[in-house]
C-alpha cells in the first residue's frame, strides 16, 4: 500500500504542486491551507509522512510541529520554509522534524529527501518490531519454582554487568533464552545480540564465521566478509554448544577473550571490539578438561559467572504454567484447546529427557491431533500415556516396639531427603508439600 503523505501549507499554489510531485512518485497526498485543518487531516489519515511550511497565519509550523509529536512522536516530519535560517532549523530538529528544505527548492529534491525519510522511519519500525518479536519468542521465563527464581535473581545481578557467563544445562532447557535475557536487561540491550552455534560448522568455516575473512584468504573467498564478532561489536555474542569446538579454535578464543581483538582469516589488521561473550554448553567442561577436549584455561576464562538451567523434572511444578504459555502461543495457529486433567497428570509424570523443547512439541502435536475442545491422554504420545505412576509411598522399617507419629513424619522427611540427595523442592514434591512447609517441618524435627 502507497504510503500516506499529508501537505500543509497556507498557499494554495505550494500545495497543488507538492501534492502532484508526490502522486508522481506513487504516493497518496492529502493537502490542508492551515496549522488546524493539517492536524484534523493527520488525524483522520495516520499519514507515513508530514511536509509542514514554517511560516502560516493563526497557527504557525512550530507549533503544529509541537502538536504533531504530541499527536503521535515517531511521525516523521519535514519542514519547508522560505525563512530558512541556521537557528530555525535547529529549533525545529530539536523539536523533532527529520529534516528541513528551503524555497525555492528543486522538486526533484524533495522527492529525495522524502524518500530517504520514509525509508529510515521504515526501518526504525522494523527494527521496533523485530525487537518486539524477539522479546515475545525470548524474553519469557516462565515459570515460579525456586529453581527458576534463583536463575532470574542470577540474570538480574550479572546483566547488569560485562562480566563473561558460562550457562550450562541439558539440552532444551532454555540457555538462549536466558543468554538473550542477560543481553536485553544489560546496557548493550540496544546493541546486537549475535547467535554462533559452535557445533554447527566445521573448524575453517567456524574460523571464518568467528573472525570474518579478507579477499581470496581461501577458495571461494571472493570478498572481504566480517565476522560474527565484529558484527557484535557494542553489543553481545552468545556462542552455543562451547564444548563442541575444535580445540585450535579454542586457542584463538581465548586470546580474543584476553585481549579483545583479532585478524581476520587472511588478513593482518588487528580489529579491536567491545563485545560481551555469553557462552553455553549441555557438555560438563570439566570431565572434557580431564580428557583433554576442553582447555582448561579457557573454561576459567568463560566461567566468570556460572549459570546452570535446570531440566524440566527438576521443576515439574512448572509444567501447568508452561502448558499454558504453548496453548497460548499456538492457539492463533490452530484451534482453542485446554488441556484436560487426566492428560496434565500425564504430562506431570513424564521424565522430559528433551525438557521444555520437547513439551512444546507435544504441546503443539495434541492441538493438531484433537479435533475437541480438550486435550485428552489418547492426544499425547505413546511414550508420555505410558509414564509410569509415582511410588505409592517410601519403605520404613518400623521397629518392634513402634514409633509415635511425631517420629513417622521424621523418618519420612529423612527418607525423603535421602532419596532425593538432600534437594528440598523435589523431597517437598515427593511427600506432597510445599518447599516452605517442608523446611518448617524440618527444623521442628531438628533435621540438618
Amino acid at each position: 500500500m502507497a504510503a500516506k503523505i499529508v501537505i500543509i501549507d497556507d498557499e494554495e499554489h505550494m500545495c497543488w504542486a507538492l501534492e502532484r510531485a508526490m502522486r508522481q512518485e506513487g504516493y497518496q497526498a492529502f493537502t490542508a491551507t492551515s496549522g488546524r485543518k493539517g492536524l484534523e487531516l493527520v488525524r483522520r489519515e495516520a499519514p507515513s509522512l508530514v511536509l509542514l511550511d514554517l511560516k502560516m497565519p493563526e497557527m504557525d509550523g512550530l507549533e503544529v510541529l509541537r502538536r504533531l509529536r504530541e499527536m503521535n512522536p515517531k511521525l516523521p516530519v519535514i519542514m519547508i520554509t522560505a525563512y530558512g535560517t541556521i537557528q530555525t532549523a535547529i529549533e525545529a530538529m530539536k523539536l523533532g522534524a527529520v529534516d528541513y528544505i528551503t524555497k525555492p527548492f528543486d522538486l526533484d529534491e524533495l522527492k529525495i529527501v522524502v524518500r530517504k525519510a520514509l525509508e529510515l522511519s521504515h526501518l526504525i519500525t522494523e527494527v521496533a518490531f523485530l525487537r518486539a518479536e524477539l522479546a515475545a519468542r525470548y524474553d519469557r521465563m516462565v515459570g515460579e519454582s525456586p529453581a527458576m527464581q534463583e536463575v532470574r535473581r542470577l540474570i538480574a545481578r550479572v546483566a547488569r554487568t560485562d562480566a563473561t557467563v558460562l550457562i550450562t544445562g541439558e539440552s532444551g532447557t532454555g540457555k538462549e533464552v536466558a543468554a538473550l535475557a542477560i543481553h536485553q536487561n544489560s546496557p548493550r540491550a540496544r546493541g546486537p545480540f549475535i547467535v554462533v552455534n559452535c557445533a554447527a560448522l566445521p573448524e575453517p568455516l567456524l574460523e571464518s564465521e568467528l573472525f570474518g575473512h579478507e579477499k581470496g584468504a581461501f577458495t571461494g573467498a571472493v570478498a572481504r566478509k566480517q565476522g560474527r564478532f565484529e558484527l557484535a561489536d557494542g553489543g553481545t555474542i552468545f556462542l552455543d554448544e562451547i564444548g563442541e569446538m575444535p580445540p585450535a579454535m579454542q586457542v584463538k578464543l581465548l586470546r580474543v577473550l584476553q585481549e579483545k581483538s583479532f585478524e581476520r582469516v587472511g588478513g593482518t589488521e588487528t580489529i579491536r571490539v567491545d563485545v560481551r561473550v555469553i557462552a553455553a554448553t549441555n557438555r560438563d567442561l570439566k570431565a572434557a578438561i580431564q580428557e583433554g577436549k576442553f582447555r582448561e584455561d579457557l573454561y576459567y576464562r568463560l566461567n566468570v559467572v556460572p549459570i546452570r538451567m535446570p531440566a524440566l523434572r527438576e521443576r515439574k511444578e512448572d509444567i501447568p504454567l508452561l502448558v499454558e504459555y504453548f496453548l497460548q502461543k499456538f492457539r492463533p495457529r490452530y484451534q482453542a484447546h485446554t488441556m484436560s486433567p487426566a492428560a496434565m497428570e500425564l504430562l506431570r509424570r513424564y521424565h522430559w529427557p528433551g525438557n521444555i523443547r520437547e513439551l512444546q512439541n507435544v504441546i503443539e502435536r495434541a492441538m493438531i491431533i484433537c479435533q475437541g475442545e480438550e486435550i485428552l491422554p489418547e492426544h499425547l504420545p505413546p511414550e508420555i500415556q505410558a509414564a509410569p505412576r509415582p511410588a505409592g509411598g517410601l519403605v520404613l522399617e518400623f521397629p518392634d516396639e513402634g514409633i509415635n507419629l511425631e517420629q513417622l513424619e521424621k523418618e519420612l522427611i529423612i527418607k525423603a531427603l535421602e532419596k532425593t540427595g538432600g534437594n528440598q523442592t523435589r523431597a517437598a514434591q515427593l511427600l506432597g508439600i510445599t518447599r516452605s512447609t517442608l523446611i518448617y517441618r524440618m527444623q521442628k524435627h531438628g533435621i540438618a
